[in-house]
């Protein structure tokens, strides 16, 4: 099996319970609607159990609640916990907010899907993954959600990519896509996938400057208060010419990928 990537490793997990980093997550850009239209097709056995693997604030779980009959909603972190139960749809009565780590954590299932919004990347995968393959009803698939870029970059991206390799704290990381990974490793069989259209965010800049806070080496808790305010600073210089009253828009889609994990895939 081959190793995985240090960069994705524990120590860089473990930001995303930092204060500082729940504080600023709701900065980050939501799924669209379309996503969750996907995901209701996907769910195909009965019951319309879901499993939702590192939750966060349930930007996944709790949208679904109304649509499955339970949902299992698990992460690591109490604070990111805590502040699911607070948003819109937190104490819906179909969540269960369980604070474990996918590796550790007694699974009821089966599920009918299984999902992991930007997060399964942090998981150790030959572990998680048989794990969730066993858990799984007949016709489950594992989704695997994102947020990127429409295929035209924001203009000031490759600034941007010069100030992430200056400030990161994770000085080990490399670009990656998470189901190749997967792939690779022979953890996943891939069976579909789907693209949304294209979607706009709009936010004041200081918003999104805040949204990298809550991304992998940017804890404020982490990075020296002088090198916060200095990132914070040099990006604000090259997206505040882009931006219309204070507000800057992105243009983003969402991606759904889906398939079979474990020691069930390939079979």
């Amino acid at each position: 099996m081959l190793p995985k990537p240090r960069y994705l490793g524990p120590d860089y997990a473990a930001q995303f319970a930092d204060p500082s980093v729940i504080a600023a997550y709701h900065h980050r850009p939501p799924y669209p609607a379309e996503i969750f239209t996907v995901l209701d097709r996907l769910i195909v056995d009965a019951p319309r159990t879901v499993l939702d693997l590192g939750c966060g604030t349930g930007a996944i779980a709790r949208p679904v609640a109304d649509r499955v009959d339970r949902v299992d909603a698990i992460d690591p972190s109490a604070g990111m916990l805590a502040r699911a139960r607070q948003m819109p749809g937190g104490d819906h009565p179909r969540i269960s907010w369980v604070c474990s780590s996918a590796e550790d954590v007694h699974l009821h299932g089966p599920y009918a899907l299984v999902t992991a919004g930007a997060s399964l990347h942090w998981m150790e995968w030959d572990v998680v993954l048989p794990r969730v393959g066993d858990a799984m009803s007949p016709n489950a698939v594992l989704a695997i959600i994102d947020i990127t870029h429409d295929t035209i970059p924001v203009p000031w991206s490759e600034e941007l990519h010069q100030l992430v390799v200056q400030y990161s704290t994770n000085r080990e990381f490399r670009p990656h896509d998470v189901v190749a990974e997967i792939e690779r490793r022979g953890l996943f069989t891939r069976t579909g996938e789907h693209q949304t259209a294209p979607f706009t965010f709009t936010q004041p800049v200081s918003d999104y400057i805040e949204s990298f806070h809550a991304r992998n080496g940017f804890s404020r808790d982490r990075m020296a208060p002088e090198a916060a305010s200095a990132f914070d600073e040099a990006l604000a210089a090259v997206v505040s010419p882009h931006a219309s009253n204070g507000l800057v828009t992105l243009r983003l889609v969402g991606m759904v990928r889906w398939g079979v994990p474990g020691p069930r895939a390939g079979s």
